[in-house]
């Protein structure tokens, strides 16, 4: 089995801040992290490799600190890992990003599953697993809160969840699949696994490196466009109703009358 697991290095939510006069992230003095559903997705891909054997490749799209998620996901028991980091890729909105994602899944030969996290705590779309699929020309199976292999080992058996309910279906590899984390409990890195992941060479693999179309990669083959971003401000007044409850419960009546209520 040749096994994919797509990872994000994300601003760690609890000492994220903003800056409220540009709209942006302050991102300086920030601690990264892997996004929080991805761990849920490499422990997937773990799972399937210890029961049908195989390897696990991690591929992240960032600047080179993103190392830093490649060895953790290696600590975990990930056999290899790689980034795609080039300064073209910057600005890559999803349609971008699956492209690139796409180009260096491709550069590591036929895959039989690939893993992606339900969605990034950052951007929150979902739409990277979906649009890898799509890019690779496999099929896809999203929201996953259960999972086994089939007879044989020939594919999966998945309990997907939607609005209504949750599905089950089945599919045969090779196949992208999106996890929650519902799916399981990751794994704690291990003392080898640290050692072995701090010792590893993690190669950075440039546009031209994955063969990339300049005009399909980064701000240049993103179509999505944002003008502007906020923080919603409320404005909340409170008036304290003095009197016994009778006249505390007419006053309160009045009030919402007034502001239409009812």
């Amino acid at each position: 089995m040749n096994i994919v697991v797509c990872i994000k290095q994300v601003p760690d939510a609890e000492s994220v801040k903003w800056d409220r006069k540009t709209g942006t992230l302050i991102r300086d003095g920030v601690k990264s992290v892997i996004n929080p559903f991805d761990y849920h997705a490499i422990e997937a891909a773990l799972t399937l490799k210890d029961k049908l054997g195989g390897k696990v490749t991690a591929v992240t799209m960032g600047p080179p600190q993103a190392q830093d998620a490649i060895r953790e996901a290696m600590s975990m028991g990930v056999d290899e890992g790689v980034v795609v980091s080039d300064r073209a890729f910057a600005g890559a909105d999803t349609l971008a990003t699956t492209y690139t994602l796409s180009r260096a899944i491709r550069k590591l030969g036929e895959v039989d599953a690939v893993f992606c996290g339900k969605q990034a705590i950052d951007g929150d779309t979902a739409q990277v697993g979906p649009g890898l699929a799509v890019r690779l020309g496999l099929p896809c199976v999203t929201y996953a809160s259960h999972m086994e292999i089939l007879d044989g080992g020939k594919g999966l058996r998945i309990r997907r969840m939607s609005e209504s309910g949750f599905d089950v279906v089945e599919v045969e590899f090779p196949v992208v699949v999106t996890v929650l984390s519902s799916l399981n409990v990751p794994r704690v890195p291990s003392l080898k696994g640290k050692m072995r992941a701090k010792k590893a060479e993690i190669p950075l693999w440039s546009a031209a490196d994955i063969g990339a179309s300049p005009e399909k990669i980064g701000l240049a083959g993103s179509p999505t466009k944002v003008y502007s971003t906020f923080i919603p401000t409320f404005e909340a007044k409170r008036e304290f109703i003095e009197g016994d409850p009778e006249e505390q419960a007419g006053a309160l009546v009045e009030r919402l009358k007034e502001a239409g209520i009812i």
